[in-house]
């Protein structure tokens, strides 16, 4: 089994360096061929590596006393970011001294900082935020979710190929089922964007997914499609908004519960089950974006996550790596007309994690 190498931006995050630690060795346990390159602050760091035993004969630490702030605006991240632990972290990957690179830091610096590092994959536009939700059916994944706020059609398209191929690798769907999230399902319906790209993806021959056209916001949690593509502005709505309806479910739940001594006893009866349904929706468990469409792997871990869900943002990295992601894309994408790739376009601000 070959080793695999993963940048970890130590520094990154709410709960940093302690959850990040404990989120590697728990991924280490999952993918025994994992290795590790720390980046942070050593003083802070390599106890915590030497607690873990599953990191200490698989881990390196490069030393950085800089990080990036969670309130640093791109632009400036892009300017004065050298050297610090994101910035490091991204390096590695670009130099080839690391196949992926995860970070909970600042996600708008996250992004800039990658793009200007690893800059765009061929044949690829614009990168795009991709994560997984849970609907009935299972899991599915939707981007963009806030990278890019406008997009024509041609980038909804390639949005589409590379969602198809994190589903496949990620979730094991052999053909998965992709739509364009819109404001209906009729043909008519929806912005020239949109329309435009269904248009490229029902006549592009052998597609590496199936298309079924168009998905409305209450299709995304019935599982109606595998994969949902959309622009960022629309997209992280999306998202945010089943973020909240799942706390409002929770709070209702709640206070039911507390109504009286009979709600009390039923509580108490209901609890097993109240308990599997919490450990469903746990965002934990859906932890990590992938900036898709870029010349190597970066995942965004939520800045608040736990161990639990900094180690699932590190599985999304490994998944795409040994699926050999980025190479797949650029093949799938062979199958669409040609386009002129504009020069990409560090977003000024992109709000879906933080």
């Amino acid at each position: 089994m070959s080793p695999l190498t993963v940048a970890i931006d130590a520094m990154g995050g709410d709960h940093a360096p302690d959850v990040l630690i404990g989120g590697a060795a728990i991924a280490r346990e999952r993918y025994p061929q994992l290795r590790f390159v720390f980046f942070g602050d050593a003083a802070k760091v390599e106890p915590l590596i030497k607690a873990q035993p599953l990191l200490i004969d698989c881990s390196e630490l490069v030393h950085t006393a800089t990080q990036i702030s969670p309130d640093e605006k791109p632009s400036v991240a892009m300017r004065r970011g050298k050297g610090t632990s994101m910035w490091l972290a991204c390096e590695a990957v670009r130099d080839g001294k690391a196949q992926a690179a995860v970070s909970a830091g600042n996600t708008g610096a996250l992004m800039a900082v990658a793009m200007l590092l690893l800059r765009t994959s061929p044949a690829i536009n614009r990168p795009a935020i991709a994560s997984f939700l849970p609907t009935v059916r299972g899991e599915s994944v939707m981007l963009d979710l806030g990278a890019n706020v406008g997009c024509d059609e041609r980038n909804l398209v390639e949005f589409a190929f590379m969602g198809a191929a994190f589903a496949r690798l990620s979730l094991g769907l052999a053909k998965p089922r992709v739509a364009l999230l819109n404001i209906g399902t009729e043909d008519l319906k929806g912005n020239e964007a949109v329309r435009g790209a269904a248009q490229i993806l029902r006549e592009t021959p052998d597609l590496p997914f199936e298309f079924t056209g168009f998905v409305e916001g209450n299709g995304i949690a019935q599982g109606e499609a595998d994969v949902i593509v959309s622009d960022g502005f629309a997209g992280n709505i999306a998202l945010k908004t089943q973020e909240g309806t799942a706390r409002l479910v929770s709070a209702y739940l709640a206070a039911t519960f507390r109504r009286s001594i009979w709600s009390r006893l039923a509580y108490l009866l209901a609890r097993p089950a109240l308990q599997a349904l919490r450990e469903r929706l746990d965002p934990n468990r859906y932890n990590g974006g992938a900036l898709l469409g870029l010349n190597g792997l970066v995942v965004k871990s939520h800045g608040g996550t736990n161990a639990v869900g900094f180690a699932a943002a590190i599985a999304i990295a490994a998944d795409l790596a040994l699926g050999n992601f980025t190479t797949k894309i650029l093949d799938d994408l062979k199958r669409i007309a040609p386009a002129t790739a504009p020069e990409a376009v560090v977003p000024a601000e992109v709000t879906v994690q933080s």
